[in-house]
């Protein structure tokens, strides 16, 4: 996780948990001269639109006070929807034996992007078995991981 994303979710966590609600995590997409801060927040009895105002609220004021971002950026509070971000170690623990979507940081055996059956999560390294092979993958190596919905 990005330096600025890791203050950014110490600093908002408190915040969304005084709603009764989860920080799953977020993400700062930085497109041009502004940016979205995107955050996804999760309660076991799901998530409503009022769930999602009152988190901007509660965020919007600590963003306000602190001014964590450079420049212009839109926030965005979401559910985490079927294709379920994942963000910490023990997102990826919940989800073993489900097809994940990855994407590194740098290449693992010369590609970024893995799409496989989530087999194990071992100290810090995830192992998928993609086309028929297993891959290992460092968890401080992943950009981004989803989980890939599957429709009956």
């Amino acid at each position: 996780m990005a330096k600025l994303e890791s203050k950014l979710t110490i600093m908002l966590e408190p915040a969304v948990e005084a709603t009764g609600l989860e920080l799953l995590g977020l993400e700062l997409i930085r497109a041009g001269r502004s940016s979205v801060l995107r955050l996804y927040i999760d309660h076991e009895d799901g998530i409503t639109v009022e769930h999602c105002a009152e988190v901007s609220r509660q965020v919007s004021a600590v963003l306000d006070v602190e001014d964590p971002i450079a420049g212009e950026y839109n926030l965005e509070v979401s559910s985490p929807g079927m294709a379920r971000p994942l963000f910490k170690r023990a997102h990826y623990e919940a989800v073993v034996g489900q097809k994940v979507s990855l994407q590194t940081v740098l290449p693992v055996n010369g590609r970024r992007k893995f799409t496989g059956d989530l087999l194990a999560v071992e100290g810090d390294t995830l192992t998928l078995k993609v086309d028929g092979e297993e891959a290992l993958i460092a968890l401080n190596n992943v950009r981004k991981g989803n989980i890939v919905p599957i429709f009956d």
